[in-house]
C-alpha cells in the first residue's frame, strides 16, 4: 500500500515538473519563412532609424504572417495570421465608426502601411495591441467564440488561401501573441509595418521610397 501511494506521488510530482517546465519555455515557431518583403522593410527600417529604436512588427498579407524584431531588426519569432476577408490596402473611411454588423463583406480589408502601435484594451477588457485605432485595426489572440469560422483550423493549415476571414483585425495564434508579441508591442508603444498586397511596397513606407526629402529624415520621427 505505502508503495503505490510513493509511487503515485512521484509520478505526480513528475508531471507537475515537466508542465512547469512546458509552461515556461516559449512555444515553438510555427512554420512561417521571413518574407523577402519583411527582410527588406525591417532592414530599410532599422538604417532610417524608422523604428525609434524599439522593437516592431513587420505582417506580410501576402504570405499571411507576422514578423515579430528587436529594435536592432533581429527576427525574434514568426507565426502565421488571419487577415480582414477582402483583399485591398486601405480601410474605408469612417470603418472605425460603424458597428460590426454594418460593414460589408467587401470592406473588411487590413490595410496596409506604418502604424504607430500602442497596448489597448478591447470592450471585452482582453489586451491588444492597437494598430489602426481610428480604423479599430488591432492584433490580438485569436478567437474561438464561433466555431464556424473555423479560425484555429485556418492557421493550423498548410495553405495561406484560407487565413482571410477576420473585419480587418491581425489574429495571431494565443502562444504567440503572449510570446512574442505582448513583449515587443504590448507592453509600449511601438511600430507594426503592414506589407501591401495591390500596390507598390515602397509606396507605403517613406524610409524606403529615394525620392523622400532629405531634410525631413525618418530619423527625425518624435519618439514612440
Amino acid at each position: 500500500m505505502k508503495t503505490g501511494i510513493s509511487c503515485s506521488r512521484a509520478a505526480a510530482a513528475a508531471l507537475l515538473l515537466a508542465s512547469a517546465a512546458a509552461l515556461a519555455a516559449p512555444p515553438a515557431m510555427p512554420a512561417a519563412p521571413l518574407t523577402a518583403d519583411a527582410q527588406r522593410i525591417a532592414q530599410a527600417a532599422v538604417a532610417a532609424r524608422d523604428n525609434a529604436g524599439g522593437a516592431f512588427a513587420v505582417v506580410d498579407k501576402k504570405a499571411a504572417s507576422v514578423f515579430v524584431f528587436d529594435a536592432k531588426g533581429t527576427l525574434l519569432g514568426a507565426s502565421p495570421v488571419l487577415l480582414g476577408l477582402a483583399r485591398g490596402d486601405d480601410s474605408v473611411p469612417g470603418i472605425g465608426e460603424r458597428p460590426m454588423a454594418k460593414i460589408r463583406p467587401h470592406e473588411r480589408t487590413t490595410p496596409a502601411g506604418r502604424f504607430a502601435s500602442e497596448p489597448g484594451r478591447n470592450t471585452g477588457g482582453e489586451d491588444i495591441v492597437w494598430v489602426d485605432y481610428d480604423a479599430a485595426i488591432s492584433m490580438h489572440r485569436v478567437r474561438t467564440t464561433n466555431k464556424a469560422d473555423r479560425r484555429l483550423e485556418r492557421l493550423a493549415s498548410p495553405t495561406i488561401a484560407d487565413n482571410r476571414i477576420s473585419y480587418g483585425c491581425i489574429n495571431v495564434p494565443a502562444a504567440f501573441y503572449d510570446a512574442y508579441v505582448k513583449p515587443a508591442l504590448g507592453q509600449r508603444r511601438g511600430v507594426v509595418y503592414v506589407v501591401p498586397e495591390s500596390s507598390p511596397v515602397a509606396a507605403h513606407f517613406d524610409f524606403m521610397n529615394p525620392a523622400r526629402d532629405a531634410r525631413a529624415p525618418s530619423a527625425a520621427r518624435p519618439a514612440l
